[in-house]
């Protein structure tokens, strides 16, 4: 079973449905609402597919209510929650080190590694340094985001 086909067993078994719709507009690429994931039609790749359905999935899991206007602070903090949880499913900062590992040392070969957009890659480093700031530790190793992505190992 690839990661997509697992993220829809984990919709499936969290009583999501998810229904592959043109949403009206080839930027929109996914909504949810009430146990109800929408993938627009107008995502064709499975990996950029799997993005979209963690972050919904993310909705699931953190979302109250009608959060679509985002002039509210408290639906922008929702979608925040949402995405961060889409980010650690499909990321987290030990697969990040698992790709240092593996040897990934640019961000094209680590979305690639990660199975994930370059895109989507990009939007978690940056939800990661605005939650963790510049530079994290977990157990020997540091993962640093300013200027940009860093793994290495605590000697």
């Amino acid at each position: 079973m690839n990661k997509l086909e697992q993220l829809e067993q984990e919709a499936f078994d969290d009583q999501v449905k998810v229904h592959n719709y043109y949403l009206g507009e080839d930027n929109l690429k996914g909504y949810y609402t009430d146990g109800n994931v929408a993938i627009n039609t107008s995502v064709n790749t499975t990996v950029e597919k799997m993005c979209v359905l963690a972050e919904e999935l993310g909705h699931h899991h953190t979302s109250v209510g009608d959060i679509l206007d985002m002039t509210d602070i408290s639906n922008r903090k929702q979608e925040r929650q949402a995405r961060l949880w889409g980010y650690d499913k499909l990321i987290g900062l030990r697969r990040l080190i698992e790709a240092y590992e593996h040897g990934c040392h640019n961000r094209y070969d680590l979305a690639e590694y990660l199975e994930v957009t370059d895109e989507y890659l990009q939007e978690c480093i940056e939800c990661y340094r605005e939650k963790y700031g510049t530079c994290v530790t977990i157990d020997d190793y540091y993962i640093m985001f300013i200027p940009s992505l860093q793994v290495g190992k605590i000697i």
